[in-house]
């Protein structure tokens, strides 16, 4: 039709023009006026000869194509919105579900079918007929019996059931329903066993769209359960009840005063909040885990330390000091049933596990899960933290690659590596960070005794070389090494295959390294799929859903732990992803939400432990790129984790040191420390970050149960001259 166009705007000026030329010429004749030859030679609008009356011949053919054309795209358009609409009314005859109108003009249909006489065909008789219970339409393609197929020019609707079905001998080799409107035609050359299938849906009934054949034979059913014999009027006027959808979500409370999504530490220091500024609080935490809240950090940590065998089991470790806890928060007695939370008298905290938030309707106040069911709230907190990243490389390695590949983050992950480090040969850690240094370590320790040959790779020049400065990384590098880890720095992956029963990992410096598993420890991506349907804002420089001070995110809604990015007034905005920090947010977010309406000031921490004997504390922006300040002095035997946790009482220090405060700061007169040499065993310090000169980060190497003092320290912003009379606040030098 454009084409069509097109031509014609160019054309039409000469086909205008040569059409007021003929009726000039036409005017002046009957006025008896002489012709002017010269204007029909100078304008030259007819296609023939000058003056030989051809001039309305290219007038003609212009129209005439253009009518054809026109014709011909009237005609394309029709029979292409005939097929659409066949298509559709196919669609939505086959949909799951329809009003039972639907299945009264099945049978309307049929009855007038049987009704219309037909030469030598033999009365049809039904027999009852189970009454199906229908959830979903299904579409097969099934042949019980080998039959001799012949193409169709529409696709046949077939459902099987397992049922016996009533069998009917015809004689004629198709059976016909036609009605007014336009049918379905189906023809067979073998019995057709019938069957009623009562379909309800919200939709108006529409249309039976005619299917034109070849004879095929052609078996309709459905696939119902087992349901006792009914007549074909009980079978069309009473529609079948879904009372598998009901069940499925019988366990799931319609409404919650307190919906918090994700089950992890944010959204249980949040629900310990909310019950303790309101006793009579109803809470419902929703995850997609299988587990109960707990706390990661031991995942990576005492857990690999312990010495029971059934440890990966009964998720019970003993922490640095020799106690003994469990991973979980609380134990199961704590929380009340999703089916009795309404039902409590004093209200309580309800798990409901293995459950996913797939959408949020802020409007409604609601949510839909993954499996259908809606649940309502009155306020709502985003605790969804994050998932683990993968490098690229080895998604697109193929299935053999990624079925020997650990994305470390939940307790299934330690479950399965721990298994898999007692099976395999050599395992290969991809990552110089946090958690790539704590399980390089733990597994170091475990390959004497298993035989196992551990490998940790990383682009950095050193262990957590994009936290601590360049001498402190190389240092912890080496004792990294003295657990027997095989350490390969400047390692840049290029691409990982499967070759020989093994994973070959070939680097961009041409380094090939084979290895039997792969952990992937390249940090977290925030989970942020509720964004869209919610209407929430994500940082597109930190990641996270943007919060206020106040950590919400819109009306009602509120977001913490490692999803949250907000805004720090010493630092700016940030998104931090600690243990520390999700425990304070959460709490922070769970008294805003009983109209606390208080400001995130918190400066959170966080620490790593490589085994028992070297730890460290940080808090801030602790950044490589940032100028540093070291003070060390030499350490003691109560210099490490286990005499730290000895002294707290507690293995997670965060718990701790939160509640503290820093008083008065006092620095001990004392001389002041050497300074730093490059062999050096840093025993114990402080490393100062520094941004125009004012401290925005704090690390405490083998120096613990001091964090109150380095909050206050980040909190004045004040400049220092001399960091050396600032780091005797820490009392280093004590022995």
């Amino acid at each position: 039709m454009f084409k069509c166009k097109t031509a014609w705007n160019k054309l039409a000026p000469l086909v205008r023009a040569s059409s007021t030329l003929c009726l000039q010429n036409a005017r002046k004749s009957v006025l008896r006026h002489g012709r002017r030859l010269e204007m029909v030679q100078r304008a030259q609008m007819s296609s023939g000869p000058a003056g030989g009356g051809g001039e309305n011949t290219l007038y003609y053919v212009l129209v005439g194509a253009t009518c054809l054309g026109g014709g011909v795209y009237a005609y394309r358009t029709v029979s292409g919105d005939k097929e659409r609409y066949n298509e559709r009314m196919i669609d939505i005859a086959n949909r799951p579900k329809q009003r039972p109108s639907a299945a009264e003009a099945v049978t309307a249909v049929v009855a007038e079918s049987k009704e219309e006489p037909v030469a030598e065909e033999p009365t049809l008789t039904e027999a009852p007929v189970e009454e199906p219970l229908v959830t979903e339409a299904v579409v097969e393609f099934t042949e019980s019996e080998p039959v001799v197929e012949e193409p169709v020019t529409e696709p046949i609707v077939e459902a099987s059931i397992p049922e016996p079905t009533v069998e009917t001998q015809v004689t004629e080799p198709v059976v016909e329903a036609s009605v007014p409107e336009p049918v379905i035609e189906i023809s067979v050359t073998e019995p057709v066993a019938e069957a009623l299938v009562v379909l309800q849906s919200e939709e108006p009934l529409a249309p039976i769209v005619e299917i034109e054949t070849k004879p095929t034979p052609v078996i309709i059913a459905a696939h119902v359960p087992e349901a006792s014999p009914v007549s074909e009027s009980a079978a069309v006027s009473e529609p079948a009840p879904a009372t598998e959808s009901t069940a499925a979500h019988s366990d799931v409370p319609e409404h919650a005063a307190y919906l918090l999504i994700g089950g992890g530490t944010a959204s249980f220091a949040a629900a310990r909040s909310i019950r303790a500024r309101d006793p009579g609080a109803r809470v419902l935490i929703v995850t997609e885990e299988s587990e109960l809240p707990y706390m990661r950090p031991p995942l990576s940590k005492e857990l690999w330390f312990s010495d029971d065998p059934k440890a990966t089991e009964t998720l019970r470790f003993k922490q640095w000091n020799g106690k003994e806890r469990s991973i979980y928060f609380q134990p199961p007695s704590f929380y009340v049933s999703p089916t009795d939370l309404a039902k409590v008298e004093n209200g309580g905290v309800a798990v409901l596990t293995g459950r996913k938030v797939v959408h949020m309707d802020v409007r409604e106040n609601k949510v839909k899960l993954s499996d259908g069911a809606e649940i309502s709230y009155e306020k709502c907190l985003i605790a969804t933290g994050g998932v683990p990243r993968n490098l690229q490389v080895i998604e697109r390695a193929g299935e053999e690659v990624m079925k020997r590949t650990t994305l470390f983050r939940k307790i299934e992950d330690f479950r399965s590596l721990e298994k898999i480090s007692r099976e395999v040969k050599s395992i290969t850690i991809i990552g110089g960070g946090f958690l790539g240094s704590e399980l390089a370590c733990a597994l170091g320790r475990r390959s004497t005794d298993l035989g196992l040959e551990v490998i940790q790779l990383f682009p950095e020049k050193g262990n957590m070389g994009k936290v601590l400065p360049e001498y402190l990384s190389n240092w912890t590098t080496e004792k990294v090494r003295k657990e027997g880890v095989n350490i390969i720095m400047d390692a840049v992956v290029k691409n990982v295959s499967y070759k020989n029963d093994k994973l070959e990992i070939k680097l961009k410096d041409g380094r090939l390294i084979e290895t039997d598993h792969v952990v992937a420890a390249v940090g977290l991506e925030p989970s942020v799929e509720l964004a869209k349907s919610a209407g929430l804002e994500v940082d597109s420089d930190f990641g996270g859903y943007r919060v206020n001070a106040e950590l919400q995110a819109r009306s009602n809604i509120w977001v913490a732990g490692d999803a949250a990015c907000f805004y720090d007034i010493k630092l700016g905005r940030r998104r931090v992803e600690h243990h520390d920090h999700a425990v304070v947010s959460g709490r922070l977010a769970g008294e805003n939400m009983t109209g606390a309406s208080k400001p995130y000031w918190h400066q959170s921490m966080f620490w790593s432990d490589l085994g028992p004997d070297v730890g460290y504390e940080a808090i801030g922006i602790v950044d490589s790129s940032l100028p540093t300040v070291g003070v060390f002095a030499k350490a003691t035997a109560k210099d490490t984790p286990k005499a730290a946790t000895e002294q707290s009482g507690t293995g997670i220090r965060s718990e701790s040191e939160t509640e503290a405060v820093a008083g008065t700061l006092k620095a001990e007169t004392v001389a002041p420390p050497r300074p730093v040499q490059q062999k050096e065993d840093y025993g114990k310090g402080v490393i100062f970050y520094l941004r125009d000169n004012v401290v925005v980060g704090i690390v405490l190497w083998n120096v613990f149960n001091r964090m109150p003092i380095a909050r206050k320290i980040i909190k004045d912003g004040e400049q220092h001259a001399d960091l050396n009379e600032v780091a005797k606040l820490f009392n280093i030098h004590e022995d």
